[in-house]
């Protein structure tokens, strides 16, 4: 069959007709596949290329979105249009009631509307579209840093910058701790009564000043600004920060300060480092210590010094001597110590004032001062007592010169307000080393002379001697067994009858304590009732002996009184009257049945709360007696002063009555005064047959002393008020026989 015979395959003039069309185009196919080959080659290789491309682009993008989410400011990227390319956390947490606005292509613009439509933006109340056109000008023309307050509250720093394509990075920072830390320093510093002031750390100007500063110091704002915190300083001095400043903050400075008027004031300097306005400074707290620095200074020198005469004190008085004494022994050299006591100041004091004392005071210290040479040092001790240190001496008549020459001085009249006054003194001197080289030594050396020269003749001067020392020895002793005593309750009361003359009965008997010393016997009132009253234990000793005397005549028979002596220092504690009424409530003894008896020299203190005192006891029940009439000052005076139940002569006008015609005259007028005032006379120290018979002879009340009887424990009074109440005593023998 030949070759391009066709085949006959049964097919149409149509299919063949196809068929042949597409074995045409086939082998124009197979022609150019080679070509086309190449070309599909290169375009995957291009495809594949972009395909990793995208892929690191991606991986870039995530790494740069996972840079920016860790910062802790918030930060966004724009284009040229204001759309939203890329932000981190940060940024949506700060806008977080707009974040669900924030999308790749949004704009900026966009979502600040609605943000404002709903309120979050509460400064654009008003004026919404004025508002945001402001913002967007501000986004493409960026230039100082703002502020954008949120409707929360929280306060939001703004910066933002142009790329080179002319798109916006935006920076956004919560700033809403610092703003509220600001507003806590305006507070602080602006509204405080303290003076603040802030000032640069670098060349320390003066930076900012709180109103207090401005009005206490009187410079004006713009002055302040002008001046360095160094130029308000009265003398050079570092400022108070420096060298380690952690350990300056807080930390308080004294300076000097010049205010506007010249005035300088002390001041106590707080400091604290800050920033302000970008700068390093410190902040000064700066409190006025003025006045406590003089309060301090009057502090210091009252310490030392008598309030009253500005004269040395106690203290310094031994510091001066201490440094003297370390001179002395040295050089070889003596000194004196004279103690200068002042005689019956008290009686000048009481008689004319506390007012004229103290100008007495005064006129006595400028004399001992004019008197003494400038190396001489001269101290106030206490109420009427100075010393004086004489240095630079060789012989005891150096210390007699001087005090004859003090004892001359204080002699001369006083004048006080047109009245003349006289005084006196007495001096004790003690000389070192001699009389010791130690400063309390010679201070209690010199006054156990000043003691000596008062009580042997006023008016002059007395040497230490060693007797003295043992004396005090002794007396010292009597104190401390005297506070035992008080403490085991060892003193008791002792009992001295009155006798009513008229009829010879007990109508009381008198309380006189007694002190039974378990070593050294009966111990006279006369050595312990001094002590008591020097020492203030005289309160105790007084109660304790009042509430024995109640307790004893609340057994007695019902007619009997008993008489208890009081202290004037009773009456300076205060409570005198509740220590009555305890004693008459605890023994049960009617207040009628007890006497008290005071001296005039309680009435020489004119105090109000001591005639106050008397009248409540009066107005109990309580008889109240002067006892040692007429020995005081002005006892008739005294007389008027407070209504007294009972009178009491003193035994010095009773001692030898019958043969002493002036002492007579003293009785009779003193019996008669009462009967007049209609109180009741008691004679004391009844020693004899004659003196009670002119006492009889009189018509005085009352005999009290030795020819009754002696003052007698408890339990023999006791036997004697038995033995009157079955007897009836009609005859002076009888009653001196009663109680015999």
């Amino acid at each position: 069959m030949p070759k391009d015979r066709p085949v006959k395959t049964g097919l149409k003039a149509s299919q063949r007709l196809r068929l042949k069309r597409t074995k045409r185009i086939a082998k124009r196919s197979f022609a150019i596949a080679p070509k086309s080959i190449g070309v599909i080659g290169d375009l995957a290789r291009q495809r594949a290329q972009a395909d990793a491309a995208i892929v690191d682009a991606r991986k870039s993008h995530e790494r740069l979105r996972e840079a920016i989410d860790i910062l802790p400011q918030g930060i966004v990227f724009l284009d040229s249009e204001g759309r939203y390319i890329l932000w981190n956390k940060k940024y949506a947490e700060i806008y977080n009631r707009s974040s669900d606005q924030f999308s790749p292509g949004a704009r900026l613009q966009d979502t600040i509307r609605v943000g404002v439509e709903r309120g979050d933006y509460p400064e654009a109340l008003g004026r919404e579209d004025a508002w945001i056109a402001e913002r967007v000008e501000k986004l493409f023309h960026p230039g100082e840093r703002h502020e954008q307050t949120l409707s929360d509250g929280r306060v939001i720093l703004i910066e933002e910058r142009l790329t080179e394509d002319g798109g916006v990075v935006g920076l956004r920072v919560d700033i809403t701790e610092l703003k509220q830390r600001e507003a806590s320093f305006r507070l602080l510093f602006e509204s405080n009564p303290v003076p603040m002031i802030v000032c640069a750390m670098e060349d320390e100007r003066i930076l900012s000043v709180n109103d207090a500063a401005i009005e206490h110091y009187g410079y004006s704002r713009p002055e302040f600004e002008k001046l360095t915190i160094r130029q308000l300083q009265a003398f050079e001095a570092a400022p108070p920060w420096g060298g380690d400043h952690a350990a300056d903050e807080q930390a308080a400075r004294t300076w000097k300060h010049i205010k506007a008027d010249g005035s300088l004031i002390d001041l106590a300097i707080y400091s604290r480092q800050l920033v302000y306005n970008e700068r390093p400074a410190v902040m000064l707290a700066l409190m006025d210590i003025t006045e406590r620095k003089r309060a301090e200074m009057r502090l210091a020198f009252m310490a030392h010094h008598d309030a009253l005469t500005g004269l040395p004190n106690r203290n310094l008085l031994r510091q001066r001597l201490d440094e003297t004494l370390s001179h002395v022994r040295r050089s070889g050299e003596k000194l004196a110590v004279l103690f200068l006591g002042l005689d019956n100041f008290k009686g000048v004091n009481d008689s004319l004032g506390h007012e004229m004392g103290d100008k007495l005071l005064r006129g006595v210290a400028r004399r001992l001062r004019s008197s003494l040479r400038e190396e001489d040092a001269l101290a106030r001790l206490n109420s009427d007592e100075f010393a004086i240190i004489q240095t630079g001496i060789h012989r005891p008549e150096d210390a007699v010169l001087l005090a004859r020459r003090l004892l001359d001085a204080i002699g001369e009249t006083f004048l006080l307000d047109g009245n003349s006054v006289v005084i006196g003194a007495s001096i004790g001197i003690a000389m070192a080393p001699g009389d010791g080289d130690e400063s309390e030594r010679l201070l209690k050396n010199a006054d156990m002379a000043l003691s000596r020269a008062k009580n042997d003749t006023r008016g002059t001067f007395s040497f230490f001697e060693t007797g003295m020392d043992a004396q005090a020895q002794a007396r010292r002793k009597i104190e401390n067994d005297l506070r035992a005593a008080i403490q085991d309750d060892q003193l008791r009361p002792y009992y001295q009858p009155l006798i009513d003359l008229k009829t010879g009965r007990i109508t009381g008997c008198e309380a006189l304590v007694r002190w039974p010393h378990p070593e050294r016997g009966m111990i006279s009132p006369g050595d312990f009732i001094p002590v008591a009253e020097d020492t203030g234990l005289i309160n105790v000793l007084g109660t304790q002996i009042l509430r024995r005397a109640c307790n004893d005549a609340a057994r007695w028979p019902d007619e009997v009184r008993v008489a208890v002596n009081l202290s004037p220092l009773q009456f300076r504690v205060g409570n005198l009257l509740s220590v009555v009424m305890d004693a008459l409530k605890s023994s049960g003894l009617p207040p009628r049945r007890l006497e008290l008896e005071i001296t005039e020299t309680l009435l020489l203190e004119k105090s109000n709360q001591v005639l106050a005192t008397l009248h409540a006891l009066r107005a109990l029940g309580v008889r109240i007696s002067m006892d040692d009439f007429g020995t005081g000052y002005s006892s008739l005076s005294y007389l008027r002063s407070f209504p007294f139940d009972k009178i009491k002569i003193d035994q010095s006008f009773v001692r030898d009555l019958g043969a002493n015609r002036d002492a007579q005259a003293i009785v009779s007028s003193i019996i008669n005064l009462g009967m007049g005032l209609g109180v009741t006379i008691t004679a004391e120290g009844v020693e004899t047959e004659a003196e009670l018979a002119c006492l009889r002879s009189e018509g005085c009340h009352e005999g009290q002393g030795f020819l009754f009887s002696r003052a007698r424990p408890n339990d023999e009074i006791a036997e004697l008020l038995r033995a009157q109440a079955n007897v009836t005593l009609g005859s002076e023998a009888s009653a001196q026989a009663q109680v015999a």
